[in-house]
């Protein structure tokens, strides 16, 4: 088999046909999709899915290797100019080889059969519409990912990596205070073997299924969960951390700023405890993030609280900036929490902006507020302080304390400013399941106290 390194395709490249296959197998095609995988001189697939063909498909079977998407473009070379059919389980653009060969082949070269998804089928056998239920990919995922979906009352269908994976699930569920939630785990949909079993987190077993299933969970709380928010500024306490927070209010009101929206890439130089770019990736499941710490102690404790909180895509670099930052992708959005006073930081953080990206900067020392109303009268922008007073006890009475006040520039770069060259801002640049460390925080750490 050839996994040789991607190179561009032959002229003589024709079409790949991608085909979808369920547990039914074969007598679950369409005579259309028959007709492809007969035709096909090569196909590609799982074991699994290759096991599925009868002898009439002549065609030369060429497993996928493992890891699948390195060897993708590879494969397609190797085999250009024959008639290629690609296996895919269900419906190929529902987490499935669909992304992986559109972004290689262009979709203009191919033709997609689909075949119903096991979301389709497990919504069809719980009575469940599928927009109101979110779907979770453990398949070469972190099982923390799951954190960030659990709400009370919310539906899942979380597709599994394996027979072991419903019990790595109810664990979770139950370590996360969410043992009540019912569990239905779904096995070879659509295939003569299907079976459902169901239980609670609480009462699961922990010997294993089969390998080739779906986990549906309606979400029941103990109680004593914590409830997180879906918007910016969760609860100060939802963090470990030693101090170097970006308070709950403050971290709104940043978060506000920095004006998050999907497939955008956040720089948090700073991180400290990682809130600011943890929110950015709560935001939404598109939005890239990666954080910038010094301090190797703190860049774990990122790691940890991007788990915790459902995000350990987000990318965590120890190093110091601005020196961490010369090999970065191009962000959309950049916060400096931390060192602002560091020489060249704010420079370099401006030079890497594209034209409309965003520049937010929080600090609570004079040295650094000098430093901002410069760059305020240089770039515009806004130059805002954020006050936060508490009501505490005064004797037998109430009054206010207030916090450092923290002054906040946030400013978004001219189109006809250009930016310094920089590694593509693709989604692989920052890839979505490949937690690492770092954060740069300075003394004038923007911070509430």
């Amino acid at each position: 088999m050839n996994t040789a390194p991607p190179t561009a395709p032959a002229d003589d490249a024709g079409p790949v046909t991608v085909v979808g296959i369920g547990a039914d197998g074969w007598g679950g095609l369409t005579a259309t999709a028959r007709e492809a995988l007969r035709e096909a001189e090569v196909v590609i697939g799982g074991t699994r899915q290759l096991d599925l063909l009868p002898a009439a498909c002549p065609g030369r079977r060429v497993p996928w290797p493992t890891p699948l998407r390195p060897a993708v473009a590879g494969l397609l070379a190797a085999h250009a100019g024959r008639r290629i059919a690609v296996l895919a389980s269900g419906d190929p653009f529902c987490y499935g080889i669909g992304r992986a060969l559109s972004e290689e082949c262009g979709p203009e070269r191919l033709r997609v059969l689909p075949h119903p998804s096991s979301v389709a089928y497990a919504c069809a056998r719980l009575g469940w519409p599928q927009e109101d239920a979110d779907v979770v990919s453990l398949v070469g995922r972190p099982l923390a990912g799951l954190n960030r979906w659990l709400y009370d009352r919310r539906r899942l269908l979380v597709l599994s990596a394996g027979a072991h994976t419903p019990g790595e699930v109810a664990a979770l569920l139950r370590e996360r205070g969410f043992g009540p939630s019912a569990l239905w785990v779904l096995e070879q949909l659509g295939g003569e073997r299907e079976r459902h079993r169901t239980g609670t987190a609480d009462t699961w077993p922990d010997e294993p299924g089969d390998a080739l299933n779906v986990i549906a969970i309606e979400c029941r709380s103990t109680g004593l969960a914590p409830r997180l928010a879906a918007v910016p500024g969760l609860p100060d306490d939802a963090y470990e951390h030693d101090g170097q927070l970006t308070k709950r209010r403050v971290r709104a009101a940043t978060l506000a700023a920095l004006a998050p929206a999907p497939g955008e890439l956040l720089w948090d130089i700073g991180g400290g405890s990682g809130s600011i770019a943890i929110e950015w990736l709560r935001a939404h499941r598109a939005c890239r993030a990666l954080t910038v710490e010094r301090d190797p102690v703190r860049a774990a404790r990122i790691g940890r609280n991007a788990a915790a909180l459902g995000v350990p895509a987000l990318r965590v670099i120890t190093g110091k900036a601005p020196d961490a930052l010369t090999e970065l992708p191009t962000p959309d959005a950049v916060f400096i929490g931390g060192g602002l006073t560091t020489p060249d930081l704010l420079e370099t953080c401006w030079a890497a902006l594209p034209g409309g990206g965003r520049l937010v900067a929080n600090t609570v020392t004079l040295e650094s507020e000098a430093l901002l109303a410069d760059w305020y009268r240089r770039h515009g922008g806004e130059l805002v302080r954020i006050a936060v007073s508490r009501a505490v006890p005064v004797g037998g009475f109430t009054g206010w304390r207030q916090a450092m006040p923290v002054t906040q520039w946030a400013v978004t770069k001219p189109a006809a400013v250009a930016a310094r060259p920089a590694a593509a801002a693709s989604p692989a640049a920052c890839p979505p399941d490949a937690p690492t460390a770092d954060r740069a925080a300075g003394p004038d750490r923007g911070e509430e106290r």
